[in-house]
């Protein structure tokens, strides 16, 4: 008989997730579990007075603290009685006719940390004269708290059996209640789910592929960085060649220099930068190879035109220097010439010894990308931190291009191979040698620092080599003397240049004044 009345009980019992049925019309009771993998289950019974209908809309995206938003995901919906419930467009939807429905479904997201979030009652579309409900867990919650708005609920609080209960009467039509449970740490995994809200300011937000491409371009700024310091570490001091180097005098009577190198190359080659030296070399060189003629006065004047065998540079310094009428070196002196740098560069760079711009320029347009594509992230998907990336990466590009030494390893090794012209033994060159050897190699000793002992090598022969390029009998001595004052000429029209760029600048902003018109303080930068 006991068995029989056991059996009773168990046919005619309720399933575990089966809520109590509501007494009362317009009114709902709920149970809520959070399994042991996050998911909370919930059950919702809900009571539809006769000729009424009552809906509710239940946002699955809310704003979070910090520009966020919060996701929930609702699945496996099931509806027992009159009605529809579903998931649309990031909702979840609930519309019920007269009668007594129950609605189940899954909720994913509602696990932060320790804390489960759901909304018992959401938006119902006419008010709830009684709602209650009962959440269990794997482990008894610590702590209990629940929202009528904003004000607590009518009841929330933990029996002694470690069910958390709530209830809540009168609800008005629109009002949400929201309940938050605390359970001991570690009870179940957290699956809480945060995307930048759709805001300028979210667009902004710190993501996991933001932070991801921040590492990179951590990554990138790290290389970039090791680069240029073995870049400069290794080509920005250049050891160049003791006498007896790189500079060849064929048979029967050629002149070579290291990796065919021009006087006006060697600045640019040596230090990084082309000067008055560079710029006097040049137009001694134009006078050995015949394209000027020097007379007394000292006076340059051309001699053959240019032709293919000039370089760029080359030619702008022919046309600066004579552009028409011969000229003094007091002429030149006032014209202020400066080295065609443009042409300069481009000339070591088609050489292969200077990198090109390309990084420059790459980096350039790679910035302008970025802060194009910050703004349109920004306006729409988000992600805009990437654009900002992306225009950091451009920026550091141009840095890179910036810090790192113009001057690639084939120019480096060039460079290193310069000076030690003097090495060459004169006395075992014939006479026709001599005349050849004295003047082509006169620019580069000049451009190399090495003029004094080069003449005197040459000076102190028995019989000194004529020197071609020049109207009249002079010495080696003599043509030391006038190369000499070429580099003095072009030596003093730099420094008047630079004086008069200075008081120019002075004149514009005088001492006491500042570039506004308001007073400043004298002395002041």
């Amino acid at each position: 008989m006991l068995a029989g009345a056991l059996l009773a009980l168990v046919l005619t019992a309720a399933p575990a997730d089966q809520p109590p049925l509501p007494a009362l019309p317009q009114s709902a009771e709920i149970q809520l579990k959070v399994q042991r993998d996050g998911s909370l289950s919930v059950a919702e019974a809900i009571s539809v007075p006769e000729g009424m209908t009552m809906d509710r809309r239940v946002a699955l995206r809310v704003p979070a603290p910090h520009h966020r938003d919060r996701v929930y995901g609702v699945r496996d919906v099931v509806l027992e009685g009159r009605g529809t419930a579903n998931v649309d467009s990031g909702a979840f939807t609930v519309h019920l006719t007269a009668g007594t429905s129950i609605v189940r479904y899954t909720v994913d997201g509602a696990v932060a940390g320790d804390r489960v979030t759901w909304e018992l009652a959401g938006g119902w579309s006419a008010d709830l004269k009684f709602l209650r409900a009962s959440f269990a867990a794997p482990k008894i919650p610590v702590a209990v708290d629940c929202l009528a708005g904003d004000l607590p609920c009518g009841a929330a609080q933990i029996d002694h059996s470690g069910l958390t209960r709530f209830s809540q009467q009168n609800l008005a039509a629109g009002r949400r209640m929201t309940a938050t449970v605390e359970l001991p740490a570690g009870t179940v995994p957290a699956n809480e789910v945060l995307v930048p809200a759709k805001t300028i300011a979210g667009a902004f937000v710190l993501t996991a592929p933001v932070a991801w491409a921040w590492a990179a371009f951590g990554a990138f700024l790290l290389a970039a960085a090791t680069w240029v310091f073995l870049a400069r570490r290794r080509h920005f001091h250049v050891k160049v060649t003791p006498p007896g180097g790189h500079f060849h005098v064929k048979v029967p009577a050629e002149f070579a220099s290291p990796a065919g190198v021009l006087p006006g190359h060697a600045g640019l080659l040596r230090h990084g930068r082309a000067g008055p030296l560079d710029l006097a070399a040049t137009v001694l060189d134009l006078a050995v190879r015949n394209y000027l003629w020097v007379s007394d006065g000292p006076t340059l004047a051309r001699r053959n035109p240019p032709d293919e065998h000039l370089t760029a540079f080359e030619r702008a310094v022919y046309e600066a220097v004579v552009p028409d009428e011969p000229v003094t070196l007091a002429e030149l002196r006032q014209r202020r010439l400066e080295v065609p740098r443009a042409e300069l560069e481009a000339d070591v760079v088609r050489r292969g010894w200077f990198a090109t711009r390309r990084l420059r320029r790459a980096g350039i347009r790679i910035g302008c990308y970025g802060v194009f594509l910050t703004v349109l992230l920004a306006l729409t998907v988000g992600y805009a931190q990437l654009g900002v990336i992306l225009a950091l990466a451009g920026i550091a590009a141009v840095a890179t291009a910036a810090a790192r030494p113009a001057r690639r390893r084939a120019g480096a090794d060039v460079a290193r191979r310069l000076g030690g012209i003097t090495g060459i033994r004169v006395k075992d060159l014939d006479k026709p040698q001599r005349e050849l050897v004295f003047s082509r190699g006169l620019p580069y000793a000049l451009a190399l620092g090495e003029l004094a002992p080069w003449v005197a090598a040459f000076d102190g022969l028995k019989h000194p080599p004529p020197v071609y390029w020049h109207a009249g009998d002079i010495t080696p001595d003599q043509a030391g003397s006038f190369a000499t004052a070429v580099a003095g000429t072009f030596a003093a029209a730099h420094r008047a240049r630079l004086l008069e760029l200075v008081s120019g600048a002075a004149r514009e902003n005088p001492p006491g004044h500042s570039r506004a018109g308001t007073p400043g303080r004298a002395g002041s930068s």
